[in-house]
């Protein structure tokens, strides 16, 4: 087994997502007692929000290629950043390390085209949606993503800022984000990218009226693809 290197915190709401999800994939690839092996640094959100809001995402980049470093030499053998918004600067820390870095992008443009998807509705940060670096590593990967209205952007950021990071996850939001889903359908959208970590914890992929894709399970899917190989057989895209 190859040990996962995360670096998480970001939210650490969704990061425990992520450590309960490769553990959940590798005992049920492995069986028994079976858990992953892997490496996390948790980093202070609130220090990355600050670099955020200031668009100093040099500053943010050298932070966390800071941190995939310290990972790499500690012995992972594969990194991954545990959040889709920081993937704005993935080029930056993987240029860093010398172990692959896996894109969450990537993935879920490979999940999308497996699926014959074409039209996935991002929902996502402000940062996310706005900046481009998604939707253009998506376009190159042969996915076309949209996004919603500008107020309904504003909806989405908020409620992962204001309410999912911080632990609150609020009926009237899912609520609001099922009326956002509905719209976009009525537009054309035939899928949904839970586009943040966090978003998987106000909304089931698989209770929405369109396919939905978990980045944070594909991503965390991946990880344990990487580390397990064929070991034991059983694929783990069955988990």
């Amino acid at each position: 087994m190859q040990t996962i290197g995360l670096i998480g915190g970001m939210s650490f709401e969704s990061s425990a997502v992520y450590y309960r999800m490769i553990n959940e994939m590798v005992r049920k690839r492995l069986g028994g007692f079976a858990s992953a092996d892997l490496l996390m640094h948790s980093v202070n959100f609130d220090e990355i929000v600050s670099m955020q809001k200031a668009g100093d995402w040099d500053a943010a980049a050298n932070r966390l290629g800071d941190v995939a470093l310290h990972l790499q030499i500690a012995g992972a053998r594969c990194m991954l950043i545990c959040t889709n918004t920081m993937h704005l600067i993935a080029d930056q820390v993987a240029a860093r390390i010398s172990v692959p870095l896996i894109h969450v992008i990537d993935e879920t443009a490979k999940s999308l085209k497996a699926a014959e998807r074409k039209r996935p509705l991002l929902l996502a940060t402000r940062y996310t949606m706005e900046h481009g670096f998604y939707a253009e590593r998506m376009k190159s990967l042969g996915v076309d993503i949209v996004v919603p209205e500008a107020a309904d952007r504003t909806s989405v950021h908020d409620i992962i800022f204001n309410e999912l990071c911080a632990g609150k996850v609020l009926d009237g939001s899912r609520n609001k984000l099922m009326q956002i889903i509905e719209r976009e359908r009525a537009k054309g959208a035939d899928s949904i990218i839970l586009g943040c970590t966090e978003i998987c914890l106000i909304l089931d992929p698989d209770r929405l009226p369109l396919p939905g894709f978990d980045t944070t399970a594909i991503h965390a899917r991946a990880a344990v693809e990487f580390a397990l190989g064929n070991e034991h057989g059983e694929e783990t895209a069955a988990a």
